[in-house]
C-alpha cells in the first residue's frame, strides 16, 4: 500500500473542527520555502507557538506541526512571503472553511486595516491564493487560466465548479446521483459523489454492501445501508467525534516467514511498525488489517504521519560508509549562516522602522501632540479608559482629524495606537512627543547592538564553515591519491548528476555573486551590473588592465567586463582575450539588456579596451549615475542574437548559474534555455524550478540551492519562455 501523499475530502473536514479551536490567534510571521510550502507561525494565547503548515507541491497538507519540526527559516524572504508578512503581521485568526466538500480550505485573517483570505487548493496542481475580504486576488503562487475558472492577481477569485457534498446530499438527490450511474456502487460512491477512493470503500464496507455490485443491482435496500452510512460519517464529522489513528504498513510477516506476535531475536524490543501509509480521523475498517497508532487529535496525527513520510522518504544513511557527512555538516553551518543573515536583516528592518516611526512623529508634530494632550488632560480629570475611547470615536465619527488617527487605547497599558504615514505607532500617553520619538530612536539603537552581536556571531560561524569545507577538501584529497587522480576524474566524469538519490551540497559565495555573471566556455570571469549603482563599483573597483568593458548601443544595458585575471591576481594587459569568449560576453550584454525586455531576438553592443573607460567627463559633458565616456575605437558586433540558459551545475559547486548557452551547457548537470516570451520573471523561474524537480532524483537538492528566487538571480530582465514550449 502506497503511503497518502494528499489530504482527502473527508479529511480536510475533520480538520476544520479541530484548527477552529485556535480561533483569536494572532499572526507573527509567514514564510515561503521553495514555490509549494508555506508556513504561518502564529501565537495562541491558551496554547502559545503555533506553526501552520500548508504544501501544495507533490504532497499537498495543511495542518499544525510542533515547533521543534518546523523547517529552517530561509535566507531571504521572496516577494510572495513579505506581501503575507505586510497584510498579516498581528492580525488575528477568524476561522477556517472548506468549501463545499471540496479539497480547498479558506483561511481568513482579520486586522484593524481589513480582512484577508488564505485560499488553499489542495487538488491538481496545487495553488494558495491571497485575497481581500471581497476576494480580489493579490497574489498566488500559480496563475490559472481555465475556460471554468481564473486566478490571477487582480482579479476575484473564482471556486471550481460546484458539485455534489455527500455530507450534506438528501435523500432524494442521492437516489438520483446513484440511478444517473452506469458503473458499480463504490465507483459511483468514489465520483457521482465525490467520497474518492479510499472512503467510498469505506462507506460499502460500513453499510455491508458488495463493492463491485453494478448500479442496476442495487434496489432500495442497498440505497438505505448506503445513505445511512453517510448519515453517520457526516454526524461524526460535524459533532468532531473522532478517534485519529496513525496507520503503518502490513508488516505481520518477516522476512524469514515468521507470523505477526512471533518473537524471532528474543530480546523484547520495540517491535512498532516503521513504515507509514495513511493518517486518518477516525479508524477505518478498511485498514482494520493494518496495525495502528491512536492518537488524542487529528492535527498531532498528521504531523506525525508526515514527520516520519519526510524521513523515510529521505531514506537511512549506508551504515558501511565510512565517510564523515561532511555535507550534512557544511549545510548546518549553512543553514546557520541563512538563519543569522536573517536575523540581521530583520534587525534592519525592524531599526530602520523604528527610526522612520519615530520622523513620523516629527512629521506629524501637531497632530501627534493634539491626541496625547487630549488624553493626558482626560486623564487628569480622572476620566475612565472607556470614556475617553468612546471620546475619540465620536470624534472620529465627526471627521476630526486626530480622532481618526486613533487606531486604539489600551487603558491596562497606558497605551494609544495612533495610524501616522500609514504606519501603526505605538505612544506611552504619559509622555509628549519628544519623549515618544526619543524612545523609538533608542530602541532602534537597541536592535542595531543585536545587529552588531549578530555579524560577530556570524563570522564565527563562517569560520566553522570554512574549517568543515576544509576537512572535507582534505578527506578527498587524501581519498584521491589512494585511487589515482585519474580513476577520481573518470569517476567525476561518468556520475550522473540527475539519477544520484541524494546529491552532496557544496556552496561557495564568490566575491561577484551579487552581480550579474558567467564562466566563458575558455573559463574567463565575466561580469555585470544590475543598476547604476553596480555599474558604478564595476567601473570604479573592479575594472582592470586587460579588461574588456561591452555595452549595447540599447540605452538600458548593464555594463558587462570581461575579466582578464581576477581581482586577487595581478593585472595584466598582455593577456590576450579569446574572440570566443568575447563573443559570448556580447551576447551576455545584449539578453540582460532592454533588447529583451523589449522581446527583440538581436542588438548591436561595442566592446573597447579598459583603459578607454573614463569617470571624468570633458568640458561641457554630465554623466549621470552609472554611466561613463568612452574614448577612442569601438569594435561593434553587429546584429549579437540574445540568449540565456539556466542551469544547476554540480560540481565542483553546486549552485545555479546562467548567461550564453554556449558557456553555460557544459558546465551544468543539467541546463534550460529561454527566449523572450509572456511570462513574467517570477512566473518563469516558478516553471524553470519545476522543471529542475522533475530532472533530478533529489529533489531536496533542487529546493535547497535552486529555489525560484534563485534561478530568477540570473533571468534577464521582462518576459521570457522556455525555448522549446
Amino acid at each position: 500500500m502506497d503511503p497518502k501523499r494528499e489530504l482527502t475530502s473527508v479529511d480536510l473536514a475533520a480538520l476544520v473542527g479541530e484548527l477552529g479551536a485556535y480561533e483569536g490567534a494572532k499572526l507573527d510571521k509567514a514564510y515561503l520555502y521553495g514555490d509549494d510550502l508555506v508556513r504561518l507561525k502564529m501565537r495562541d494565547f491558551d496554547r502559545g507557538r503555533l506553526e501552520l503548515i500548508i504544501e501544495v507541491g507533490e504532497v499537498k497538507r495543511a495542518h499544525t506541526v510542533a515547533p521543534e519540526r518546523v523547517p529552517d527559516a530561509p535566507g531571504r524572504p521572496p516577494q510572495f512571503a513579505m506581501m503575507l508578512r505586510n497584510r498579516l503581521s498581528g492580525a488575528d485568526f477568524a476561522g477556517v472553511e472548506q468549501f463545499e466538500f471540496d479539497r480547498i480550505l479558506e483561511f481568513t485573517f482579520e486586522r484593524e486595516d481589513g480582512t484577508t483570505r488564505i485560499i488553499v487548493e489542495l487538488f491538481g496542481q496545487g495553488n494558495v491564493a491571497v485575497t481581500d475580504g471581497e476576494y480580489e486576488v493579490i497574489d498566488c503562487l500559480e496563475t490559472v487560466r481555465l475556460k471554468s475558472r481564473t486566478v490571477v492577481p487582480g482579479s476575484r477569485y473564482e471556486f471550481p465548479d460546484s458539485r455534489t457534498n455527500p455530507l450534506t446530499v438528501s435523500r432524494e438527490a442521492f437516489d438520483y446521483e446513484m440511478e444517473e450511474s452506469d458503473t458499480d456502487v463504490v465507483r459511483t460512491l468514489a465520483t457521482q459523489l465525490n467520497f474518492g477512493g479510499l472512503y467510498a470503500e469505506e462507506i460499502c464496507t460500513r453499510a455491508g454492501v458488495e463493492k463491485a455490485m453494478d448500479i442496476s443491482d442495487a434496489g432500495e435496500d442497498v440505497y438505505d445501508r448506503l445513505y445511512e452510512a453517510i448519515e453517520r460519517l457526516a454526524l461524526d464529522l460535524r459533532n468532531s467525534n473522532f478517534d485519529p489513528r496513525l496507520y503503518f504498513a502490513d508488516e505481520s510477516e518477516d522476512d524469514d516467514g515468521s507470523e505477526d506476535g512471533e518473537e524471532n531475536d528474543g530480546d523484547g524490543g520495540d517491535s512498532s511498525p516503521e513504515r507509514v501509509v495513511d493518517a486518518t480521523p477516525f479508524p477505518l475498517e478498511e485498514h482494520v488489517e493494518l496495525p495502528s497508532e491512536p492518537y488524542d487529535s487529528y492535527l498531532s496525527a498528521l504531523d506525525d504521519y508526515f514527520f516520519r513520510l519526510e524521513l523515510e522518504e529521505e531514506g537511512e544513511p549506508d551504515p558501511t560508509d565510512q565517510r564523515p557527512d561532511f555535507e550534512e555538516e557544511i549545510a548546518k553551518q549553512e543553514r546557520i549562516i541563512e538563519q543569522q543573515q536573517g536575523a540581521i536583516e530583520g534587525f534592519e528592518q525592524e531599526a530602520d522602522m523604528l527610526r522612520e516611526q519615530a520622523e513620523s512623529l516629527y512629521a506629524e508634530y501637531g497632530l501627534v501632540d493634539d491626541i496625547l494632550s487630549t488624553i493626558q488632560e482626560a486623564r487628569a480629570q480622572d476620566r475612565p479608559w472607556d470614556e475617553i475611547e468612546e471620546r475619540f470615536e465620536a470624534g472620529a465619527e465627526q471627521g476630526i482629524e486626530a480622532a481618526e488617527a486613533v487606531i486604539d487605547v489600551d487603558g491596562s497599558e497606558g497605551i494609544v495606537t495612533v495610524e501616522v504615514d500609514g504606519e501603526y505607532i505605538d505612544l506611552e500617553t504619559t509622555q509628549g512627543v519628544e519623549q515618544n520619538a526619543d524612545r523609538l530612536y533608542t530602541e532602534a539603537k537597541a536592535v542595531e547592538e543585536k545587529k552588531e552581536g549578530a555579524l560577530a556571531a556570524i563570522e564565527n560561524t563562517r569560520k566553522d564553515l570554512e574549517e568543515a569545507k576544509r576537512r572535507r577538501d582534505q578527506w578527498e584529497a587524501d581519498d584521491g591519491e589512494d585511487e589515482g587522480d585519474d580513476a577520481d576524474e573518470t569517476e567525476r566524469e561518468d556520475r550522473d548528476w540527475l539519477s544520484m538519490p541524494s546529491v552532496p551540497i557544496r556552496e561557495n559565495e564568490p566575491w561577484y555573486d551579487r552581480f550579474r555573471w558567467f564562466h566563458t566556455s575558455d573559463g574567463y570571469l565575466v561580469i555585470g551590473g544590475r543598476n547604476a549603482d553596480q555599474n558604478e563599483e564595476l567601473v570604479k573597483k573592479y575594472l582592470e588592465p586587460g579588461d574588456k568593458v561591452l555595452h549595447t548601443q540599447a540605452h538600458g544595458g548593464p555594463v558587462t567586463v570581461l575579466k582578464a585575471t581576477d581581482p586577487s591576481e595581478a593585472s595584466s594587459s598582455d593577456i590576450e582575450l579569446p574572440e570566443t569568449s568575447i563573443e559570448e560576453a556580447a551576447q551576455f550584454a545584449v539578453s540582460y539588456a532592454s533588447v529583451w525586455k523589449d522581446g527583440r531576438y538581436a542588438g548591436d553592443v561595442y566592446a573597447v579596451d579598459s583603459d578607454q573607460v573614463t569617470k571624468t567627463p570633458e568640458s561641457g559633458e554630465y554623466l549621470e549615475k552609472g554611466g561613463f565616456a568612452i574614448r577612442g575605437d569601438r569594435t561593434y558586433y553587429d546584429d549579437t542574437p540574445v540568449g540565456v540558459a539556466v542551469g544547476i551545475q554540480c560540481e565542483p559547486y553546486t549552485r545555479v548559474i546562467g548567461g550564453p548557452p554556449s558557456a553555460v551547457v557544459d558546465q551544468a548537470a543539467t541546463t534550460i534555455e529561454l527566449e523572450p516570451g509572456r511570462y513574467a520573471q517570477a512566473d518563469a523561474a516558478k516553471r524553470l524550478y519545476r522543471r529542475f524537480r522533475e530532472q533530478f532524483e533529489d529533489e531536496s537538492f533542487v529546493r535547497k540551492i535552486a529555489s525560484p528566487d534563485r534561478i530568477q538571480h540570473f533571468m534577464p530582465p521582462g518576459g521570457s519562455r522556455i525555448a522549446e514550449e
